[in-house]
């Protein structure tokens, strides 16, 4: 891996607004890392969860040259295969939950927070935000359900100790650059773009959503992503629908009053 830039800090607001605040005089591939967020951020304005010292919560500043903006969904399916090849290394095995969070059967493990800068056609910069779930074991907020890769492992009977973060990370961070690193040749794109499509959470399986467009309660089943990066989904009557980003929600098969 090339040599990057990584800042390590004890407490911040947010590793994106750290980023956010340096990013013009901070290189490709620059990463901060915080102990603890007072205000980490999650999708759709939700605060993250993450004990002092527990967890790998880190973003990352891209300064792609050769993304279109058209395309700037690669960075989040990058991302998210880059954590789920990362955990699988570790033994425990994910989907990715259309966008982008990170889930152990229907439990989310990870949550990533993307925010880009486009300059004309061309994606100028991206902020990556990351919440890894590592060694907290015991969750107080009402996020439904969180789980660790350390409350994984001791659950399936593995022995297990608490993960160093910072040697967890640097395997991490290989993994994720090396992504980055490929889609700078554009034969490799179709290539991710359907490794991202096999990772699918509920990929061809009948499940419960709920249409935030009519607020109705659906049946369907995932069919990947469409070119515009929505959620293509089928309906019982044959009709395929296609989400953006919080025109949808999953409903927990565990409670079908629970939102996922």
């Amino acid at each position: 891996m090339k040599d990057i830039k990584v800042h390590w800090l004890n407490t911040v607001d947010s590793t994106n607004s750290e980023a956010s605040r340096n990013h013009l005089s901070a290189p490709d591939m620059s990463v901060w890392v915080a102990e603890f967020q007072t205000a980490g951020r999650g999708q759709r304005g939700n605060q993250w969860e993450s004990r002092m010292g527990c967890n790998l919560t880190f973003s990352i500043l891209y300064k792609p040259s050769n993304i279109l903006a058209s395309r700037q969904f690669i960075i989040s399916q990058i991302t998210s295969l880059g954590i789920c090849r990362y955990l699988k290394s570790k033994g425990i095995l994910t989907k990715i939950k259309w966008p982008n969070d990170i889930y152990v059967e229907d439990k989310k493990i990870c949550g990533i927070l993307i925010e880009n800068v486009i300059s004309g056609d061309k994606l100028s910069e991206s902020i990556v935000g990351v919440g890894l779930n590592m060694n907290q074991t015991e969750f107080c907020s009402d996020a439904p359900n969180p789980t660790s890769m350390l409350k994984e492992l001791l659950s399936s009977g593995a022995e297990a100790a608490p993960f160093d973060k910072k040697e967890e990370f640097r395997h991490l961070a290989e993994i994720l650059f090396g992504y980055y690193e490929s889609i700078m040749e554009p034969e490799n794109i179709p290539v991710i773009e359907e490794e991202y499509h096999n990772s699918l959470y509920r990929l061809g399986k009948w499940h419960h959503y709920q249409d935030m467009i009519s607020g109705a309660g659906i049946e369907g089943r995932i069919l990947g992503i469409d070119e515009n990066a929505r959620l293509k989904l089928e309906l019982p009557d044959g009709q395929i629908k296609c989400y953006a980003f919080k025109e949808i929600r999953y409903i927990s098969p565990a409670n079908p009053k629970l939102c996922l």
